[in-house]
């Protein structure tokens, strides 16, 4: 699948700007996270893409979402390993572990991005352009910012073999590249 075949679906079942952000934000994450490990760009970007297609449809219930999604995109061409990789993005639908790195890469780095989000909503012209890492990294540590964001998920950032600062990092600046397009 191709990005703008994967983007015209995404749209397809998401209707909702803010999710739209939220994905394509996990997108630049994923590809950025990628580059620095050697991973194939395009099929991590789609993964970051294609991930939360399901929310609108399963209203985000944790026991169907991801599920779902993996059902929408199995007849869609995708590669196996992202389709696991989206299906184990969230764990307690499947009742199993994270195991591989894609997977871990998935969950840190698509959560990630709600507390980036989070974070640049705090500054004056709720920008992401003035926020630095050791801001994020400051807000991972006080659990009733962003309450909903699962710091268990961000920290498994370290099982991909990057420490939080590094990895906020690569985040930061792959959300950064595209501000404008994810509202901030």
């Amino acid at each position: 699948m191709r990005r703008n075949e994967a983007e015209r679906l995404l749209k397809k079942y998401v209707r909702n700007e803010k999710m739209l952000y939220h994905c394509y934000a996990s997108e630049a994450v994923m590809c950025a996270l990628a580059n620095k490990l050697g991973r194939n760009e395009e099929k991590w970007g789609l993964a970051g893409l294609l991930h939360d297609i399901d929310t609108e449809i399963t209203n985000a219930d944790p026991q169907k979402h991801a599920l779902v999604a993996e059902e929408l995109l199995r007849d869609e061409g995708l590669d196996e390993d992202i389709l696991d990789a989206i299906k184990m993005h969230n764990k307690h639908a499947t009742g199993q572990e994270r195991t591989t790195e894609f997977q871990h890469a998935l969950a840190a780095g698509e959560t990630i991005t709600g507390l980036i989000y989070a974070t640049a909503l705090i500054y004056p012209d709720k920008k992401i352009k003035d926020v630095k890492v050791k801001s994020v990294t400051k807000r991972m540590k006080q659990s009733a910012f962003a309450a909903s964001v699962s710091r268990e998920n961000i920290m498994e950032c370290e099982k991909i073999g990057l420490p939080l600062n590094e990895f906020t990092e690569i985040a930061l600046n792959a959300m950064k590249e595209i501000a404008s397009k994810i509202g901030l």
